[in-house]
């Protein structure tokens, strides 16, 4: 974390979230931009914290982030029972925020990850939805299922285009994993790893409606949209966080 801001912290399941909402967000993202502080943010949905009990690294990658989101509703209603300011802090949302307050600041935005047809179609929505964003550059890496280091060439280009942030949208774990592995070769001030933002805000897949949002259930409505891939994501991990939180409470009130 660099100096001078401070984080106000809960912990999930070993995974130390950040007590924020999109506003506070959007006001250390700022912070970090002006001083040109190098951070990479994550955002943690339960699947992630799922991913974490079973994989280490994982979680240091994650807890050594500058900050880790409450993406999804079982996390934030977990952070209201010791802070009532929480709220999600969804990559979709995270992203508009960010576009939005940026404006006035003239931000540089990079987009890293998805397929070109799908960058193409975000840029061209995020310039109608904020006229005057200032988008430097974009880029589609070659499909891996894993992080892989990018090419010098690329990170080049990111660094000569003079972002302030870098959206990643590789999905996670990956996004995580190369958000940590690159902190150190990029001068973007910025990295935010926003999952399937990219896909959502471009269009090319359905958001669930908010009201399901609001109720823990967008889960459901992306299962109903993506059975084969999302089956084991949410049925089986959502089941064992359950299982998780309540081998944990119990552990306690001994």
């Amino acid at each position: 974390m660099p100096p001078g801001i401070l984080r106000h912290k809960f912990n999930v399941l070993g995974i130390e979230i950040d007590a924020i909402n999109l506003n506070s967000a959007c006001e250390k993202i700022d912070q970090w931009i002006q001083k040109k502080n190098p951070v990479y943010i994550c955002v943690a949905p339960v699947s992630t914290v799922i991913d974490c009990q079973d994989d280490p690294v994982y979680r240091t990658v994650i807890n050594s982030a500058d900050m880790v989101t409450p993406d999804g509703m079982p996390i934030v209603w977990l952070g209201r029972t010791t802070n009532k300011s929480i709220q999600r802090t969804y990559g979709p949302d995270l992203m508009l925020a960010v576009c939005e307050k940026g404006l006035a600041h003239g931000y540089r935005h990079f987009l890293y990850g998805a397929t070109p047809s799908t960058l193409q179609r975000l840029e061209s929505r995020l310039k109608n939805q904020f006229p005057g964003i200032n988008i430097v550059g974009s880029f589609s890496p070659p499909f891996s299922p894993t992080a892989k280091k990018e090419e010098q060439a690329t990170l080049a280009t990111m660094n000569q285009s003079g972002a302030d942030i870098l959206w990643v949208g590789l999905g996670s774990p990956k996004q995580d994993f190369w958000m940590q592995m690159h902190r150190a070769r990029l001068e973007v001030p910025v990295m935010i790893g926003v999952g399937a933002a990219f896909d959502f805000l471009s269009g090319v897949k359905p958001q669930a409606p908010r009201f399901l949002q609001a109720c823990g259930l967008e889960w459901f409505f992306r299962l109903s949209c993506e059975p084969r891939r999302l089956g084991r994501r949410y049925l089986i991990k959502n089941s064992r966080f359950l299982f998780l939180l309540l081998v944990n409470f119990f552990r306690k009130d001994r």
